[in-house]
């Protein structure tokens, strides 16, 4: 009988940019920094901002180029 071995290679969690999210939150929480909840949340929504700021000239040009 041959036994199929399932191997799953899960890659994910919650990665750099949540932990610093979550170490912001807290130390807003505990009162250590003052900071505006923009900024402390800003791990969350800079990499995106980033991204669309990166992708959309790219197609852009891409689509121009045709």
């Amino acid at each position: 009988m041959n036994k199929q071995q399932h191997t799953s290679n899960q890659t994910g969690g919650i990665g750099f940019f949540g932990l610093l999210a979550i170490a912001f939150i807290v130390l807003k929480l505990v009162g250590y920094i003052g900071w505006s909840w923009w900024w402390v949340l800003s791990p969350l929504w800079l990499p995106i901002l980033v991204v669309f700021v990166v992708a959309v000239p790219t197609i852009m040009f891409a689509s121009f180029r045709k």
